[in-house]
């Protein structure tokens, strides 16, 4: 009798570890109304899970994120010396291009003109070269649904003097409204998304029907939530390194949508589901797609 007892005892005991495995191994519980988006496209530079040599922003990135399956793609604009909104995801063009200095110091011809550049391996594989959002829209216009799109402001120009980094910002925002009617973009595709506040109120000036997406820091997360409330924007944009389930809670309860930008290794990606957003910016679109059931 006392070996049974033993050999029961032994069972249960594995059959408890057995739960436990389960439960940290388990999948995400599908979201069925997740958006998935491309984070600048198919992400940044990796060596490994995924190799990935397509660079941030880029077409070829772009493209990858929506044969994969993404909904859209999220992407980081930027405005040229002659006014003309660019595609580049850096401050300064020597962080991963053939130029130097910043996007603004440069005409869009000039910089078309430009490849990418992010070492050795990938650039024996990858050969692009910035686009303009001009570009980016009319092909976007050729697919057979338009994807949904996050154009994410880069309104901080460091090639300016200081206390004029912002100057050029409201003539961005006017660019990016003629060039949406020009191609006649679906305003309910379109999250524009930025850190300012004077920004959330002239987006709403020049772009009615655009949702605006408030980012904020996360070690700013309760001045960040009040903002959003006060300047009565809809939805917040969190890091995926920070974010925690309790600020999506609040976010939620605040009655705000919640994207997360970011998370590439299934143990990020699975952190990032666990805060429940509405909405991901997913550095490996391929992987995000397969815990929600939705890729193979």
């Amino acid at each position: 009798m006392k070996k049974y007892s033993l050999l029961l005892r032994a069972a249960l005991a594995l059959f408890v570890v057995g739960q436990i495995g389960a439960c940290t191994t388990a999948k995400p519980v599908a979201n069925p109304k997740l958006v998935v988006l491309g984070h600048a496209g198919s992400g940044f530079f990796t060596p490994i899970s995924p190799f990935n040599f397509r660079p941030p922003s880029s077409w070829r990135g772009i493209r990858r994120a929506l044969l994969r399956g993404a909904d859209g793609v999220e992407i980081d604009l930027q405005m040229s010396r002659d006014s003309v909104v660019m595609l580049y995801h850096d401050p300064k063009l020597e962080n991963s291009s053939t130029g130097t200095g910043c996007v603004s110091e440069y005409t869009a011809a000039e910089l078309t003109r430009l490849r990418y550049r992010g070492g050795w391996p990938y650039d024996w594989i990858q050969k692009e070269r910035p686009i303009t959002f001009d570009t980016a829209l009319a092909r976007f216009g050729r697919l057979p649904n338009f994807p949904a799109i996050h154009l994410d402001l880069h309104e901080d120009d460091p090639c300016r003097p200081a206390g004029h980094q912002h100057d050029r910002v409201p003539l961005l925002i006017r660019q990016i409204a003629q060039s949406m009617r020009r191609y006649h973009v679906p305003p309910e595709k379109v999250l524009l998304v930025t850190q300012e506040a004077s920004t959330v109120r002239l987006t709403r000036a020049l772009l009615p029907g655009v949702r605006i997406g408030l980012e904020i820091a996360s070690d700013e997360f309760a001045f960040g939530l009040k903002v959003a409330k006060t300047e009565k924007v809809k939805t917040v944009v969190l890091d995926a390194d920070r974010v925690t389930p309790e600020q999506a809670t609040q976010a939620h309860a605040a009655g705000l949508t919640v994207v997360v930008f970011g998370g590439r290794s299934a143990k990020d990606i699975r952190r990032v589901l666990a805060s429940q957003p509405d909405e991901i910016e997913a550095d490996n679109v391929k992987r995000l797609l397969i815990l929600q059931g939705r890729g193979k």
